[in-house]
């Protein structure tokens, strides 16, 4: 099991003390998209007459919007892997489908060549036995 990692971030320019099992560039990463969201929010206008409590509730807010819209985009990209999973599967059993008839269509005409190569020399036999037959005539 991993050891806890204690790390200090600033966010909204004030000093904390972060503390988890993920490494220190991931909190700070978190803390630097606090202070993104933060930013944002500060930009809207009336952000500076609102409570402290409701800038806390805005800021909640934002940072669920962002969580339901990755939530959306993962369930979306899922749905994407799991179509291209059945399109692959698919076009390998499209795939063994056409070896096998590429094999079989090698042994046919493998076959084929060699009934070809009987009747040749079949003919050649009659051919020969024909001439014979005339010559004797």
């Amino acid at each position: 099991m991993s050891s806890k990692i204690k790390t200090q971030v600033i966010i909204a320019g004030k000093i904390y003390t972060l503390s988890g099992y993920e490494s220190e560039e991931y909190l700070q990463r978190v803390a630097t998209y606090l202070n993104g969201r933060i930013s944002e929010c500060r930009n809207l206008e009336g952000y500076q007459r609102m409570s402290p409590e409701l800038k806390g509730i805005l800021l909640d807010l934002n940072v669920a919007d962002d969580y339901f819209k990755m939530k959306k985009r993962v369930e979306e990209l899922e749905q994407e892997l799991t179509q291209k999973d059945k399109e692959i599967y698919d076009l390998k059993h499209e795939l063994i489908t056409a070896q096998i008839k590429l094999e079989n269509a090698g042994k046919d005409a493998a076959a084929l060549e060699e009934k070809n190569a009987q009747l040749q020399k079949e003919n050649i036999q009659m051919e020969t036995k024909l001439q014979n037959q005339k010559q004797r005539q």
